[in-house]
């Protein structure tokens, strides 16, 4: 990973720790392969992504940060659970 690319991580990591989102969250699910792995997921992992993503129009309509309700929270800001079935998907498409 180039010095430039750690860099961005970081700053994104810190704006995604802010809100309470996972880099996942951020991923269009109007996009045909976000939604059809979104489609395939665990309902537990829907339930989570629905949360955060609630959770972090919340904050952001209030004005708080996510860190100050729960400072000691793992989020696992880079934890994958649905890009490798997007990239699953991706590359059956391109067969």
């Amino acid at each position: 990973m180039s010095v430039a690319s750690r860099h961005y991580k970081n700053a994104v990591a810190a704006q995604l720790t802010q809100t309470g989102l996972r880099y996942e969250d951020l991923l269009n699910e109007d996009e045909k392969e976000v939604g059809e792995a979104l489609s395939l997921a665990d309902p537990d992992v829907l339930t989570g992504r629905n949360r955060r993503i609630k959770r972090a129009i919340d904050l952001s309509f209030k004005r708080k940060n996510f860190l100050d309700y729960a400072p000691e929270v793992d989020q696992e800001t880079f934890k994958v659970e649905l890009y490798d079935d997007v990239e699953k998907i991706k590359a059956r498409d391109q067969e």
